[in-house]
């Protein structure tokens, strides 16, 4: 088994089919987009397939170590990723050829008009092993 990331993106990916932004949405739409996310994570699920996934909001803040004390804290600037990154999906698949697959389904969840999305998806695999550093 090999886990994988799936990231959903705001943009910086090529447009969607269905690119209509999710604030444009009725809230049937956003509902329905929801319910697909949350039916294709239970189905894992039972496949032993899900580790976890979580949509994000798009408030965050840049923290660092600066020593002893308390560390300092920014709104900013960020490097677009609050505005680029919607959400994230962890798999844990026996292939590659199956994070693929996994990754194209969750891409056809519903949006605007009911219609499938059709996004792009960023499929990233887990390090099994750190990096081996040679001179």
């Amino acid at each position: 088994m090999a886990k994988y990331l799936l990231l959903k993106h705001y943009r910086g990916a090529p447009a969607a089919v269905n690119c209509v932004p999710m604030d444009q949405w009725t809230p049937a739409e956003i509902q329905a987009h929801i319910q697909y996310m949350n039916d294709f994570a239970e189905r894992l699920e039972g496949t032993g397939e899900f580790v976890d996934g979580q949509g994000l909001a798009p408030e965050g803040v840049w923290v660092r170590s600066d020593g002893e004390g308390k560390p300092p804290v920014t709104d900013g600037p960020f490097a677009e990723t609050k505005d680029l990154i919607a959400g994230w999906m962890i798999i844990d698949v026996d292939s590659y050829e199956r994070a693929v697959e996994l990754a194209g389904e969750l891409s056809a969840a519903p949006g605007a008009g009911g219609e499938p999305i059709h996004e792009w998806l960023e499929v990233r695999p887990f390090m099994t092993a750190p990096p081996t550093v040679t001179d």
